[in-house]
């Protein structure tokens, strides 16, 4: 037999810079992946920061307020003692501050044009000072109440002066009065409670979250009390009792493609089968819930099969070969185990399900609703619902407090979504 040829010099020369050249190029081509994943990720953070900054930058001032303290005179003459609520506060207080600045008002444009700066709730917090203080009546006192929704913008910056006259709804007459209210001192700058203790009203500088939030948590829990039994008990059977066949194959499919449809889809369904159907009350919690909760099954049945997946086979073996049955192997061995990614799943199915906007607008709950909801029947809003309201109101005071809910939305979701990390790190076990 005869020995291989042995490469020249040269060839080998060859060879290895073929070798270098490729290593190069393999090199290359991996910084380049790499340049691109952190350009992506990159953008993605840029872009979160600007969504998060302009939402900031538009909705912080609605978390302060500004109220005004005025003295009046609860003149008996103009008071009903028997009915104060009637009384025109608004106008009364304007009256008497003309008239101690010594303005003129001899049509009565004047304290028309004073008595828009009071918000509507100066006649309330009079009214209930004279139903619970009647001894005030013939006597000074003093009421706080906030300022209506342009005198706040006006002190906030929004209203400016450099504004063609025409072009904004404080006339300089009215800016010149709340300089001097600010000169006094009787104008204080103030926490926004209101945003958190009022539900929605027609009065910028009244409307607060308070419903909406209300109106959220019943429907989530409404779709948590439907959701999470009927897809945790569905993903249970899929995965580790159901017989393996066409049916079953078909199930799968659509639930996948289910996860998948449009969260109007489930709105045009709702509409169709609860309200029209079955006669549920329209703009309730409880058709929100049965919505949402068709909406989050499909997410919630697959998050908790992958999680039933996630559970090593030998534990199945293990409980099958010391005598334990089929059910006692899922529910005392592999469902516990598999505990922590259902609760992650469940969690963020709900947050997912708390940001949705669209099937709420198809049942009703985008329309006007004052007041707190106190059952799962009655007519509710909701934050998403809230923000598209508010969104769509002429008043330029709206606009602020929509940032104001969506930072309140967000907080909500980041809230759940932290728990799921934080339920899954605690309970997670490594295989």
């Amino acid at each position: 037999m005869t020995d291989a040829s042995v490469p020249t010099p040269a060839a080998q020369a060859e060879r290895l810079g073929r070798l270098e050249a490729g290593l190069k190029r393999r090199h290359a081509r991996e910084g380049r992946f790499k340049l691109y994943g952190r350009l992506a990720i990159a953008f993605a953070i840029a872009f979160l920061v600007i969504l998060l900054g302009r939402i900031g930058l538009q909705g912080y001032s609605a978390f302060t307020a500004h109220s005004v303290t005025v003295p009046v005179y609860m003149d008996t003459t103009r008071i009903d003692r028997a009915y104060p609520a009637g009384t025109n506060f608004e106008l009364l207080v304007a009256e008497q501050q003309l008239a101690r600045w010594g303005v003129a008002d001899p049509d009565g444009s004047n304290a028309a044009a004073l008595r828009s700066l009071y918000s509507s709730e100066l006649k309330f917090a009079a009214a209930e000072r004279v139903s619970r203080s009647p001894e005030l009546l013939g006597r000074h006192t003093q009421i706080r109440a906030p300022l209506s929704d342009d005198a706040d913008l006006y002190f906030k910056g929004e209203i400016k002066r450099s504004t063609p006259e025409t072009q904004r709804r404080l006339s300089d007459q009215q800016m010149d009065w709340l300089d001097r209210m600010k000169a006094e001192n009787v104008v204080q700058r103030h926490f926004a409670t209101a945003l958190f203790t009022n539900g929605d009203s027609t009065e910028p500088e009244l409307a607060g979250v308070l419903g909406a939030v209300i109106g959220s948590a019943l429907m989530l829990l409404v779709t948590a009390l439907i959701a999470i039994p009927l897809g945790v008990g569905a993903a249970i059977w899929l995965e580790e009792f159901s017989p393996r066949n066409r049916i079953t194959a078909f199930i799968e499919v659509n639930i996948n493609n289910l996860a998948a449809v449009p969260s109007i889809v489930y709105g045009l369904l709702g509409l169709a089968v609860f309200i029209n159907f079955m006669h549920l009350p329209r703009a309730s919690p409880l058709v929100g819930g049965l919505v949402l909760a068709l909406m989050a099954l499909p997410t919630l049945i697959i998050a908790t099969r992958s999680s039933l997946k996630a559970v090593p086979p030998s534990i199945r073996e293990a409980a099958l070969a010391m005598g334990a049955s089929r059910t006692q192997t899922v529910f005392q061995h592999v469902l516990p185990l598999a505990m922590p990614g259902v609760m992650t799943g469940s969690i963020i199915s709900m947050a997912h399900a708390l940001g949705e906007t669209a099937p709420l607008l198809l049942i009703g709950m985008v329309s006007f609703t004052p007041g707190l909801p106190t059952s799962i029947v009655e007519p509710a809003g909701a934050l998403p619902s809230l923000v598209y309201i508010w969104e769509n109101a002429s008043e330029r005071a709206f606009h602020e407090r929509t940032a104001a809910a969506i930072i309140v939305l967000l907080a909500f979701m980041v809230v759940m979504n932290a728990a799921a990390i934080l339920l899954r790190r605690r309970f997670e076990r490594r295989w």
